[in-house]
């Protein structure tokens, strides 16, 4: 009888081992959440403001190709890129000085604000669908949201 209850413990302290290394960590971060590779991410607010577009068929927004190591994008009224530096473990990112378009619009002032920001920031958050990238440990320079 001894063995057998031996045995049982045995059995049932393996049977939940297994169990709890083949299921995930519920607090382990996921990868894919704080990707922002890839992905088109589209101007919610300036400097914690919402932006306010008189054209709102062009709102501003990125993208980051890890293969060129450059960002493309529109600021609303003209295309914006040039070449990006990240640290996807330390949140950190750096966009470079790029090339622009140089068409005048009506929402000149706010493309403005979308560059200053991606040229100012240096680190970045993400939460859920938004983006928001920052400058040291100051407010939100810009909000984005998956396009």
């Amino acid at each position: 009888m001894k063995k057998l209850i031996t045995y049982f413990c045995a059995l049932l302290f393996t049977a939940f081992a297994a169990s709890c290394m083949s299921k995930p960590s519920a607090t382990a971060p996921s990868e894919n959440n704080s990707d922002i590779t890839g992905k088109t991410w589209q101007l919610t607010e300036l400097n914690g403001k919402p932006i306010q577009l008189k054209n709102p068929q062009a709102v501003p927004h990125f993208m980051l190709n890890t293969s060129t190591m450059r960002y493309e994008g529109h600021g609303g009224c003209n295309g914006v890129g040039g070449t990006f530096e990240i640290k996807p473990e330390a949140m950190r990112i750096k966009f470079n000085q790029g090339m622009s378009t140089m068409i005048a619009c009506d929402d000149l002032e706010t493309e403005r604000a979308f560059t200053q920001a991606l040229l100012s920031a240096d680190n970045y958050s993400v939460n859920g669908n938004t983006l928001t990238l920052n400058k040291a440990r100051m407010a939100p320079l810009a909000k984005f949201t998956l396009k």
